[in-house]
């Protein structure tokens, strides 16, 4: 159905097997399916208290994990990435010519309601199809 299937994938929920799958299903036969996982930048005070070194170390920690949650899934590539999550996504699945981003929704808190869910930015920003999975 798709060809290039980006996947948003926050590490720190357990929903990445749910999103692999969605994007499994999605795929056609010669898709490339991209794991993405965001981090965000340190904010400015907190950066001055943080090593350039522990920043690498936690950024390689990052990748592994991710490397780990998609080892079951052949072909998948993995990709680690710094920015606002929402935007991130939708500009990485623009320049690789992404044709589906599979993300994540989870239930809004406040915070979600003032600013915005990553889902939410990427549904209204993204330039190809989205999948949102609750």
């Amino acid at each position: 159905m798709y060809k290039k299937i980006i996947v948003g994938l926050s590490l720190e929920h357990g929903i990445a097997s749910k999103a692999l799958e969605a994007a499994s299903v999605l795929a056609n036969e010669a898709a490339e399916i991209h794991a993405i996982h965001v981090t965000e930048p340190l904010h400015g005070s907190v950066r001055s208290y943080v090593s350039e070194e522990d920043v690498a170390k936690a950024v390689e920690a990052t990748r592994e994990d991710l490397k780990k949650r998609v080892a079951s899934y052949s072909g998948v590539q993995t990709k680690v990435l710094e920015g606002n999550p929402g935007r991130v996504l939708t500009e990485y699945a623009k320049k690789v010519g992404g044709d589906c981003i599979v993300v994540a929704s989870h239930k809004p808190g406040l915070r979600d309601f003032l600013l915005g869910s990553t889902a939410a930015r990427v549904v209204r920003h993204a330039e190809c199809t989205v999948h949102v999975l609750r």
